[in-house]
This record gives C-alpha cells, structure tokens and sequence, in this order.
C-alpha cells in the first residue's frame, strides 16, 4: 500500500518541472531585472541628396563605405570681360569721325611733331600729319585750323580758308602715332584759274584758340606756281586713306 502512494507523488513532481520549464522557454529573449526588454528601437532615417549631390542640411552623413551619386561640385564662374561704355575694341573712332579716347588732355605743342607734304600722284592734294612723339594720349580739334597766303604780305586777313568736312568732336592720338589731314587746293581740277599770290599753307594744329595760341602756327611753303581755287579739308583721321575720303565729303 506505501508504495501505491508514491507513484502518483512523483508524476506529478516531474509535471509541474516541465511546465515550468516550458513556461521559459516561451519567454522573451532578453529581459532585465525588471522583466522589460533591453534591445533599443531603432528608426531608419532616409537621406535625400541635395541638387549638388551633398546631403540635405540637418540629414545624417552617409556611413563610410556607402555607395551613391558622385558628389560634384558647380564651376566657378569666372569675371566677365568689360568694354567701356562709348569704345570699340576694333576701332579707335566714333561713327562721327571722333576717336573713343577723345577725353584724353589737349596737345601741348612741344610733345608734337608737325609735317605737310603734297601726296603723291595727287599735286593739289596736301597730307598734314601730326605725330604724337609724348608719353601719354593726347587731342586735337577734329580739324587744324589752315589757311592759305602769301609769305610776304603784311595783311593776312584776305587768306583763304578752305571748306571744312562736318565733325565736332576732338580726335585722340596715342602716344607714338599720328593724325592725318587732307587738304585739296583746287578739287575742281580745272586747268585754268587759281587765286594769284597764294604759296604758302598756314597750319595751327588745334583750331581752338583756348587750348593753343596763334603763336604755334606753322608755315609751309607750297612752292611756286601753286594751283588754289575753293580748296576743301576733311577731318582728322588715323590714316592718309581715311583722311582723303573724310576730305572729299566735304561740301563743294
């Protein structure tokens, strides 16, 4: 009978150990001493590229190691070229025949160089030319001021003045070059009548009194037998060939 007893006894021991156990083994994995669960949330932050390819302000860097687009970076914009307002880069003149650095201080006569000759293969044609022999730019008038006498009169107020081109505005000349003028003493080309006793080309480089004095007139004898019948000037210009068409729109 004793030993009836305890066989039940210990069946039921070994039941409730396995229910125990198998109570555990449904448990969580990790828990603290409180029972919590002790693994941190974890968020996954997307990070959206910039329009330069960096991560948008405030996104997490990329972990080192991480693939993507290649970061690239605008070109530096460089500083724009400048032309002046009123210069051309090809050209040293304005459309009305005065040069785009015509602001430059007038001509002192000492830091100039002055010459007329009769062009070749045109005898009633002079080339007054003017060379600028300082250090810095320089202007003229848009014209010299000429008139044409006789060397020995003692009444100069009877010299003819030729008819001028139309042009207002000063003509620049760079240090080291020249201006050019052209003077025709009898464009008509008639073989016949001329004003008696003229041989001699007055030339005051700058027409305006206020920046040279009468005094700086130069004389050029023109020789003999000179032809002179309504004689006409065109303005200053950078070459003889400019200055020869300058000169031939000149009114009649």
């Amino acid at each position: 009978m004793f030993v009836r007893r305890r066989r039940p006894l210990l069946v039921s021991v070994v039941l409730v150990a396995g229910a125990g156990l198998a109570l555990t083994a449904c448990g969580p994995d990790n828990t603290d001493a409180a029972g919590g669960s002790t693994a941190p949330a974890t968020t996954a932050v997307a990070v959206t590229p910039s329009a330069t390819g960096a991560p948008a302000t405030g996104a997490p860097s990329a972990p080192a190691g991480a693939t993507g687009a290649p970061r690239t970076s605008a070109p530096a914009t460089g500083a724009a070229s400048h032309t002046p307002s009123g210069v051309s880069p090809s050209s040293g003149t304005r459309p009305d025949g005065g040069s785009a650095g015509a602001a430059a201080r007038p001509c002192a006569i000492d830091s100039l160089a002055i010459h007329a000759t009769a062009r070749a293969g045109a005898p009633t044609q002079w080339v007054i030319e003017v060379r600028n022999s300082g250090t810095a730019a320089c202007s003229l008038s848009s014209t010299p001021g000429v008139d044409l006498g006789n060397s020995t009169a003692a009444d100069r107020s009877k010299n003819i003045k030729p008819v001028l081109a139309s042009g207002t505005a000063r003509f620049a000349v760079p240090a080291g070059q020249s201006a050019y003028a052209v003077i025709d003493l009898d464009p008509s080309g008639a073989t016949t009548g001329t004003v008696p006793g003229i041989n001699e080309l007055n030339v005051l480089v700058d027409d305006d009194d206020t920046n040279m004095p009468l005094a700086n007139t130069r004389n050029f004898p023109l020789g003999s037998g000179a032809r002179v019948l309504n004689p006409q000037m065109g303005i200053y210009r950078s070459s003889v060939a400019e200055a020869v068409t300058s000169m031939a729109a000149a009114p009649n």
